[in-house]
């Protein structure tokens, strides 16, 4: 199941180590299929507050997204972006092209129901 690399990003500036970590990422990126989805201009916000700039990579499954993240490549350009951006990442796994969201809600409801458990008021 595809996983995802999502940052938020705020305060960005096109400081010189900027440049060189875009110059770069791509070949961090290669060698575990990751494709970058979104890419940064500032969103069209339709609902509530979003100070800065997102990115989204997509990766071929969640050990695949957590390999890239730790490996020597992409840490030896991580401090380029993470000195000059504020922002936040997050790896995350992917629904499936049959999710359907009324089976999740109908899963709470059973578990908010459940004997034994405490109810919320």
């Amino acid at each position: 199941m595809s996983a995802y690399g999502f940052a938020h990003l705020r305060g960005r500036r096109h400081h010189p180590d900027i440049l060189e970590y875009l110059a770069r990422i791509q070949g961090t990126l290669d060698p575990f299929h990751g494709r970058f989805l979104i890419h940064g201009p500032p969103a069209e916000v339709v609902e509530g507050d979003w100070p800065g700039t997102m990115v989204l990579i997509e990766f071929p499954n969640l050990a695949t997204a957590r390999a890239w993240y730790a490996s020597p490549a992409y840490q030896d350009i991580l401090r380029l972006r993470t000195d000059h951006i504020d922002g936040d990442l997050v790896l995350v796994e992917g629904v499936g092209p049959a999710y359907d969201p009324s089976e999740r809600a109908a899963k709470l409801r059973a578990e908010e129901a459940a004997p034994g458990r405490r109810q919320r008021g």
